[in-house]
């Protein structure tokens, strides 16, 4: 059994929907971030930095994985899915593009135009840009290959989706980007991902343009 440390967010719905995706069995420990939950002692032997999604696998050892893009990458490895080895370098950089800038920055972008809009002009006007480009990327890498890394859905693909699964909060106009849009639509019918993206259990549907 899985056991997997998370809140609601685009990275805890990555793991739940790898989960799913995967079929292993799993249970949900909820850390509540606005009651500062991830701050306690208990969770941060687990997650150094205080952040969720962790993973125990109670199958292994009790291991404990942190960082949300090695938890894909180990439970590809573990179920042989999604993370094929001959694929594997082009895996890691769309991967990599999403821990280290498509998440990061489109998360900049949630801060100051959808929870603190009106606090800074500066803030809300660079990360429009910077999500809008992103998109813009995206849509261009896929009008080349089917999924980001190529003709097969794979952990890349996971990984970015449930931040493209927010963009009514980004306010970019999902659909001016067709081939982002046909990649968004494909992933978001998968019967996993339904399931996955309501690991919460509160009746979340998937947003469709």
């Amino acid at each position: 059994m899985i056991e997997l440390l998370t809140a609601d967010t685009p990275n805890g719905k990555k793991i739940s929907i790898m989960l799913e995706e995967i079929g292993f069995k799993y249970k949900v420990t909820k850390i509540n971030l606005y009651k500062d939950e991830q701050f306690k002692q208990e969770f941060r032997k687990i997650s150094p930095f205080s952040k969720i999604p962790v993973i125990i696998d109670h199958d292994n050892n009790d291991e404990t994985i942190f960082e949300s893009g090695v938890i894909l990458m180990y439970l590809g490895e573990r179920s042989k899915k999604f993370y094929d080895e001959e694929n594997r370098l082009q895996i890691n950089q769309w991967l990599m593009a999403q821990m280290a800038y498509v998440g990061p920055l489109i998360g900049q972008h949630h801060q100051f135009h959808h929870y603190n809009p009106g606090k800074s002009k500066f803030g809300e006007e660079r990360y429009f840009k910077i999500t809008k480009i992103i998109y813009k990327d995206l849509d261009e890498r896929l009008g080349q290959s089917k999924f980001l890394a190529g003709e097969k859905y794979t952990i890349a693909d996971i990984a970015t989706w449930p931040w493209i699964a927010r963009y009514e909060w980004h306010d970019v106009g999902l659909t001016n980007f067709k081939n982002l849009t046909r990649w968004y639509l494909s992933i978001a019918e998968r019967d996993a991902v339904v399931r996955g993206y309501d690991f919460m259990n509160r009746g979340e549907k998937i947003p469709k343009p």
